[in-house]
C-alpha cells in the first residue's frame, strides 16, 4: 500500500461513497489517496483547522479520511498527511474522531490524544443560522506534532503598506521582502 496524491474532486468522490456520517468539503490544502495494489481504497482530505483558536498559520487539519475498510489504510494515511504537512513546514495536525472510535488508525500512525472530550454542539446559533448536517456527537482530538519550531516570517514591506507608511513597491516595482 502507498500513498498517492488526489484532487479534491477525487477525494470528496470517496467521501460521498464511503463516508459513514460526514459529506465532501468545498476546500482543502491537499488531499492523498491510498493505493493498494492499483485499487484506490482510502482518501484523506487535509486542509485549515475548522477552530479558529487552532488556525495559526502552522496548524493543519485533517477534516476527512476515509477507506472501504482496507486492513492498515487509514494509519497509512494519517502518517502520510502527517509526513506531508511536515514537509511543507507545518507545525501541527490536528483531527476529531467520535468518543466511540478508538483511534487505533492514529495511534499506529503516532498521533496522540490531545482531548478526550470535546462537547458536541450545534453550528447552529442565534446570530449565525445553520443547519446540522451531521449528528451531534462527543468528539476528541487528536494531534501529531513534527517536531519543527514554528517560524513567524516577516514581511516588513507588506506590513508598511497596509499602515499607509510605505509603498510596499521598491525601485523596479520589485516586491522588498525581508524573510530573515
Amino acid at each position: 500500500m502507498r500513498p498517492v496524491p488526489l484532487s479534491l474532486d477525487e477525494a470528496n468522490t470517496l467521501v460521498a461513497h464511503w463516508h459513514r456520517h460526514h459529506h465532501p468539503i468545498p476546500q482543502a490544502k491537499f488531499s492523498i489517496g491510498a493505493l493498494d495494489g492499483d485499487r484506490l481504497c482510502g482518501a484523506a482530505i487535509v486542509g485549515r483547522p475548522v477552530a479558529r483558536l487552532l488556525d495559526d498559520g502552522v496548524s493543519l487539519e485533517v477534516n476527512r479520511c476515509v477507506t472501504d475498510g482496507t486492513p492498515n489504510a487509514c494509519s497509512m494515511l494519517y502518517g502520510a498527511c502527517a509526513r506531508a504537512a511536515k514537509a511543507l513546514g507545518y507545525s501541527r495536525v490536528w483531527t476529531y474522531t467520535r468518543v466511540d472510535e478508538p483511534g487505533t488508525s492514529l495511534r499506529a500512525a503516532g498521533w496522540r490524544l490531545d482531548n478526550p472530550a470535546i462537547r458536541a454542539r450545534s453550528w447552529n446559533m442565534p446570530g449565525r443560522p445553520r443547519t446540522d448536517r451531521t449528528e451531534i456527537v462527543q468528539r476528541q482530538r487528536w494531534l501529531w506534532e513534527s517536531g519543527l519550531a514554528p517560524v513567524e516570517l516577516k514581511f516588513p514591506a507588506l506590513a508598511k503598506h497596509s499602515t499607509g507608511m510605505a509603498d510596499m513597491f521598491a525601485e523596479n516595482h520589485k516586491l522588498a521582502v525581508d524573510i530573515s
